[in-house]
């Protein structure tokens, strides 16, 4: 269980204060994967990274009940001086995970060839994401968030990417942001709409999906 109970975040902007989550309260289902949806600014990655604690409310607080990943594809929490295999370890150790098979797993899955002996400060972004992807992987968690990390990558390591993932969700639920219709649908069993700084969770995939088109178009 994921509950938000009157979670704001503000930010200062050159026009004002750019308020993107105003006491927001909601419950995410057990067992349920949702789609976060919103027009670009709305809070979407915001409401992630608060989530998977990589960002901290103004106000307010999350409660979780459950093992939850950072967001998957965000490598804020890495230490860029280190090389990816000590990394991998350093996570192993924070999550009580195997360190032989969280390094394994991730040098294998992100191809990295010998820059997984490099300090990670030294990857192209790509390269980044693919370790933070990887490792994320690795770990079991009950709550996996995803900030459009299955859209990143070339087609090959996307598919890859996509069945991998495809396997954790049988035994895990997904917190998914994604501009891509098809994603979503494919991932997600409800969904949830940012708008104004309030979110209106959908119990039905299509009601949101099309409520959503619809503020697209009063926006374009």
């Amino acid at each position: 269980m994921i509950k938000l109970h009157n979670v704001c975040k503000r930010y200062k902007t050159a026009n004002g204060v750019n308020t993107v989550l105003d006491n927001v309260s909601a419950e995410f289902p057990v067992g349920k994967s949702v789609g976060i949806l919103g027009l670009n600014g709305a809070g979407k990655s915001t409401l992630i990274r608060i989530i998977g604690e990589a960002e901290t409310p103004d106000s307010g607080y999350v409660q979780c009940s459950k093992r939850v990943s950072w967001p998957l594809g965000y490598t804020g929490g890495f230490q860029g001086k280190l090389t990816a295999r000590e990394n991998a370890r350093f996570v192993a150790r924070i999550y009580g995970e195997d360190p032989k098979y969280i390094e394994a797993f991730t040098e294998e899955f992100s191809e990295l060839g010998d820059y997984f002996d490099e300090p990670i400060r030294s990857y192209s972004a790509g390269m980044q994401g693919r370790f933070a992807f990887s490792v994320s992987l690795a770990c079991n968690f009950e709550y996996y968030l995803v900030d459009e990390a299955l859209e990143t990558g070339d087609a090959r390591y996307r598919e890859k990417f996509r069945m991998a993932f495809a396997e954790r969700r049988a035994n895990s639920s997904v917190i998914l942001v994604s501009h891509n219709e098809q994603t979503i649908r494919r991932n997600c069993d409800m969904a949830a709409i940012l708008h104004e700084g309030s979110m209106t969770l959908y119990d039905d995939l299509k009601d949101a999906l099309d409520e959503y088109k619809m503020l697209q178009t009063r926006a374009a």
